[in-house]
């Protein structure tokens, strides 16, 4: 046996009928085009499928945000580079006693002591324990604008947390995080979750979407890999 086995961590959470991912936004509706049932008639005996029909905002579940999503002229998830989204350099932060509950921004001061160039940076508070409840909706963590620049000048590739969003939500309309990171050309994962089975260095990032024309936001099977 390797001393080092493979192992991979799971990182999104899953989509179910009905789930709320964030506040405001329709939950998704599945429902049956074919059963396994209904379909015995139309194959030989013994063989039957099911196929059906999900009815859904991109943004749920675990997603992927491209630049198109902020902006009409930026690359949407069929333009996106598959080296940019497969296999990136993971830099985790464990930020869970790091932030403050009362600013709730992730300043600089708790990224900059790595070198985050190519990587995935994820960003570790915590809030995903409450994915899922109405207490997910207000109070969480976020990129701060110092945070924001200093990723885009060390030339990070995505940045991905386990909260209700990159942005505050709870300061208006405004979105710089957004805004600053896809202009950039830097994917956003949000709604991440288990980044704390992650090590700091030393894993593998994965995040792909389909390759969707015409499409901005879609959910991933985010994934790390860590381990020979």
């Amino acid at each position: 046996m390797p001393e080092n086995p493979r192992r991979v961590v799971d990182l999104s959470h899953p989509i179910r009928a009905g789930l709320v991912t964030y506040p405001g936004l329709p939950a998704p509706v599945i429902t049956p085009h074919m059963t396994h049932e209904g379909s015995r008639g139309t194959y030989a005996p013994g063989t039957e499928f099911a196929m059906d029909i999900v009815t859904m905002i991109g943004n749920t579940g675990t997603y992927l945000d491209s630049p198109y999503h902020r902006y009409s002229s930026g690359p949407d998830l069929a333009g996106l580079d598959l080296a940019t989204l497969v296999g990136l350099r993971a830099e985790v932060f464990h930020l869970e006693d790091a932030w403050d509950p009362q600013n709730r921004g992730i300043g600089v001061d708790a990224l900059a002591d790595r070198d985050v160039r190519g990587a995935a940076v994820l960003l570790h508070t915590g809030w995903d324990r409450f994915f899922g409840t109405p207490a997910y909706a207000a109070g969480s963590p976020f990129l701060a604008a110092d945070a924001t620049s200093w990723l885009i000048e060390q030339g990070a590739t995505l940045v991905g947390i386990d909260a209700l969003n990159i942005d505050d939500t709870e300061s208006g309309g405004e979105r710089p995080a957004h805004t600053l990171l896809l202009g950039a050309g830097i994917h956003v994962v949000e709604h991440l979750t288990r980044l704390g089975h992650v090590p700091e260095r030393g894993a593998r990032f994965t995040a792909a979407p389909p390759a969707f024309e015409g499409f901005g936001t879609f959910p991933v099977r985010a994934f790390a890999e860590i381990g020979s």
